[in-house]
């Protein structure tokens, strides 16, 4: 490949890339990086609105720039008519996605028929309908049914209060409502599968990136059913098995490590200090060799909630390695002055 080709090849392959965060000015921020003028870059811009690669809106002086869906559709499915994920995996998902490489096939393989499945298994819906999308860069499905709402049936399964508790009970892992027939670890891992994975239902929205790789919970609008939407890029190198590896701790190969957002068990401006709150945290977590305490976005705790975790928890389940990360000073002080205390 020529050096005018490989160059010429780089700045499409940024202009893809980037285009989502810079839609209305890539043209400035592509000649930037690469030194160029703008309209070299608008060039390009052309050649691939030519190339029905990117979708052009407005006017010259306001032109914003889009990648363009190489595939798009939705289907609704009758959810009570003995409605099967890998039949619908096999009809209409595997064939939109068969180009892909293979370790975004088994992503999307994984990921959907996992969601798919707790559809039918738990929703207790009539219809659930799936919206896909595809593009050179990306691909993107939304899974909507219109049951009881994931986030109410945890609530309801395990007794909690509130319907953000399930949030903080599902970003931990090994999460089940029917044990005896699921294992709990397909939400968990198909939220660190894909670039990013939203559950929106009954107005509590959660949601987890890889860039940022947090969970965050948010308040949205109200919404029947649940809505899981799902997105990746069609060149990372992740892989199902990579995934897996990340949250297996000894010689076992099980599911048997874990991190949990600390932040997650606090509420608007509550500040954790209570042990209420901390044994709402550790719910749980016993089943796990390894715990990982994510303090990011945590300012300060309480005495009484440090020394609910990081003593008496810590005495009685000494099997479990309780770890803490991203801990402010406040709260690296307050974590220390517990584990002295054993």
């Amino acid at each position: 490949m020529s050096k005018v080709r490989a160059r010429g090849e780089a700045i499409r392959r940024f202009i893809f890339e980037q285009i989502e965060a810079h839609h209305e000015d890539i043209a400035a921020v592509t000649a930037e990086q690469f030194g160029i003028s703008r309209q070299a870059v608008n060039k390009h811009l052309q050649r691939l609105v030519e190339e029905k690669a990117l979708v052009a809106r407005g006017n010259t002086r306001n032109r914003r720039y889009a990648l363009r869906p190489l595939d798009i559709w939705h289907k609704t499915y009758d959810a009570s008519a003995g409605l099967a994920e890998d039949v619908v995996w096999r009809q209409d998902i595997g064939p939109a996605i068969e180009h892909l490489p293979e370790n975004i096939r088994e992503i999307w393989h994984y990921g959907f028929t996992e969601m798919f499945n707790n559809v039918i298994d738990h929703a207790q819906a009539n219809t659930v309908t799936v919206h896909f999308k595809k593009t050179v860069m990306t691909t993107e499905l939304m899974i909507i049914d219109d049951g009881v709402g994931i986030f109410r049936k945890i609530q309801q399964a395990m007794g909690l209060l509130d319907e953000r508790h399930a949030v903080l009970e599902l970003a931990k892992g090994k999460l089940t409502t029917d044990p005896a027939n699921h294992t709990g670890e397909g939400i968990f891992f198909t939220s660190r599968m894909f670039d990013a994975f939203d559950i929106l239902s009954s107005g509590v929205y959660f949601t987890h990136s890889v860039e940022e790789e947090e969970d965050w919970i948010l308040e949205a609008g109200q919404a029947q059913g649940s809505q899981v939407w799902m997105k990746i890029n069609n060149h990372t190198a992740r892989t199902v098995k990579s995934i897996f590896d990340q949250f297996t701790a000894g010689d076992d190969f099980g599911f048997n490590k874990t991190v949990v957002p600390v932040r997650l068990a606090q509420y608007g401006d509550d500040k954790l200090v209570s042990r209420s709150q901390a044994k709402r945290l550790l719910a749980r977590i016993d089943r796990f060799k390894v715990v990982i305490l994510d303090f990011d976005g945590v300012e300060t705790i309480g005495q009484a909630f440090a020394d609910e975790v990081f003593r008496v928890f810590a005495n009685k389940h000494p099997h479990v390695e309780l770890h803490a990360i991203k801990q402010s000073a406040e709260v690296k002080q307050m974590v220390d002055r517990a584990r002295a205390a054993i």
